[in-house]
């Protein structure tokens, strides 16, 4: 199976286990609003699942840890701030619903690449989004959220390096040769 649909197959999973069922949805709330409570979930389950199709541990332990720092700033930051939300609720600042899904986007960025993480992040963008258009978040609590998701990723995590060999010409001095590398 190739990459673009591991990523496709795990983001239907997710959905399917967390998107709540249409006749769920409540009159008179925003459209987008349940497509973000989903987001949040299904984004980060996306990442774990995609360390298991990899056989990735590593992946799996930096995603825990990256996901946990998220959450701990995130919850710090709304207890210390407790700024009001558009809506008159409490503890505004920063968006959780962004930070979670940003967390799982950047996971899937920073370890395998573009070709998970471009998606990921359209459709983390699309949970920010929803967050404002529902009146639950400011656009500056979108924009925090997305920033420590993100920013718990570039700290925490690292590419992925399959085990095995590769090999590379390389020039050292001036005499054309070939790099081996091993990944165990």
């Amino acid at each position: 199976m190739n990459r673009w649909r591991s990523f496709a197959m795990a983001v239907l999973i997710a959905m399917v286990i967390f998107l709540p069922a249409p006749g769920t949805w409540a009159q008179g709330r925003d459209p987008l609003e349940p497509v973000g409570d989903a987001g949040q979930v299904v984004l980060p389950a996306a990442a774990l699942i995609m360390t298991y199709a990899h056989g990735d541990d590593d992946g799996t332990a930096q995603f825990i840890k990256a996901f946990a720092l998220a959450q701990f700033v995130t919850g710090a930051l709304k207890l210390t701030i407790d700024s009001r939300r558009p809506n008159g609720g409490e503890f505004s600042f920063p968006s959780g619903h962004t930070a979670s899904a940003f967390a799982g986007a950047a996971f899937l960025h920073r370890r395998y690449g573009w070709r998970y993480g471009g998606p990921a992040y359209m459709l983390a963008t699309v949970v920010g989004i929803s967050r404002i258009t529902s009146n639950n978040h400011w656009p500056g609590d979108v924009l925090a959220g997305a920033a420590i998701g993100i920013g718990a990723n570039w700290i925490l995590t690292t590419g992925y390096q399959p085990h095995g060999a590769s090999i590379a010409p390389a020039i050292i001095g001036e005499s054309p040769g070939l790099a081996i590398a091993l990944a165990f």
